[in-house]
């Protein structure tokens, strides 16, 4: 499959072709090009360097969608000990849009669920995109009333483009089965942590969301809707998703700084895509610390306080009409 390289990224493509053609040739022809090599490698350096300290946050969107970077399974198969997948919502069918198990951590044992996309069409046509359907958040609940019936700790994934709109999803209740999953994961009796990988949109995002934590990922974004269904509302042009992104504030360093995420990861230098090992071992250590902390407290504490939190988050303002003046 061919490699996605983003606008913003091209200069730096142009570098890694110049610097992988010069390895080629020293490997083919036995050709000693060290000295040009090493001062590619420096200019490629502080390109990166440059070029991902001032992205905006439609670039941060576009690095959220990379097709290259790691996935639910991914950090799954990085982070954990053991995994073992639990299927179906014993009503309907199981969803692959959503992938639900138990798993071990170093010493500590979690349930997890995630959104899962695909590598390929044909992946993506079985994990439909990532988009779940009622059944995927009815698996989700189903393995979480399973990890409060064993008093096991929840992490879940985050990284879709939203639920799927389709008639079939509406018609078996596409917006009840969000909605139960808010109401039930409020009060779940033990510690949940939410941890968005890469694209959080809408509702489908937020049916596995609510927790006790909200870590992000430094290129991921949260909202409640995507750039490019804001701007088609707003402007009648999706093609304004950029400007749309900025208006919204979307990005992780947005929901820190508004109180909405508890914690910013940092990803490696170029995205989570360019060096999967060290963004998993780097979250996994963030995971066992967080989970650590919620451990600690009494049941009572913990939901009382997951209750305040989303008390907390906006605000509103009750004006007077003419009438009332």
């Amino acid at each position: 499959m061919a490699k996605i390289i983003l606008d913003f990224e091209k200069e730096l493509s142009v570098i890694e072709a110049q610097i992988r053609d010069l390895r080629e040739r020293e490997k083919i022809y036995g050709e000693n090009h060290n000295a040009q090599i090493h001062i590619l490698e420096l200019e490629f350096d502080e390109l990166v360097k440059k070029t991902y300290a001032n992205l905006n946050r439609w670039q941060r969107v576009q690095l959220a969608r990379h097709p290259d970077r790691p996935y639910t399974l991914d950090y799954i198969n990085r982070i954990t000990d053991s995994w073992t997948e639990l299927h179906g919502d014993r009503r309907f069918a199981d969803d692959p849009a959503i992938v639900a198990g138990i798993a071990q951590i170093a010493e500590t044992g979690v349930v997890i669920i995630g959104h899962q996309k695909g590598r390929n069409v044909k992946e993506n046509m079985v994990r439909n995109f990532g988009m779940p359907q009622p059944e995927g958040y009815r698996k989700a609940l189903r393995i979480m009333k399973l990890a409060e019936k064993f008093h096991k700790p929840i992490i879940t994934f985050i990284d879709t483009p939203g639920a799927y709109p389709g008639l079939g999803a509406e018609e078996r209740g596409q917006g009840e089965a969000i909605a139960r999953n808010l109401f039930e994961m409020s009060r779940l009796r033990v510690p949940i942590l939410n941890i968005v990988i890469g694209e959080g949109a809408s509702g489908g995002a937020l049916g596995i969301g609510v927790g006790d934590r909200l870590i992000m990922l430094e290129h991921t974004w949260y909202s409640v809707i995507t750039p490019e269904g804001c701007a088609s509302i707003l402007f009648r042009d999706a093609g304004r998703a950029s400007q749309a992104a900025e208006a919204m504030k979307v990005t992780a360093k947005d929901l820190f700084d508004m109180g909405i995420a508890d914690k910013v990861i940092p990803e490696p230098l170029g995205g989570a895509h360019r060096n999967p090992e060290e963004m998993a071992a780097v979250l996994k250590d963030v995971i066992l610390e967080e989970l650590a902390g919620l451990q600690a407290l009494t049941i009572e504490e913990l939901v009382n306080r997951r209750l305040d939190k989303y008390s907390q988050i906006g605000f509103y303002d009750e004006t007077k009409t003419q009438w009332e003046k």
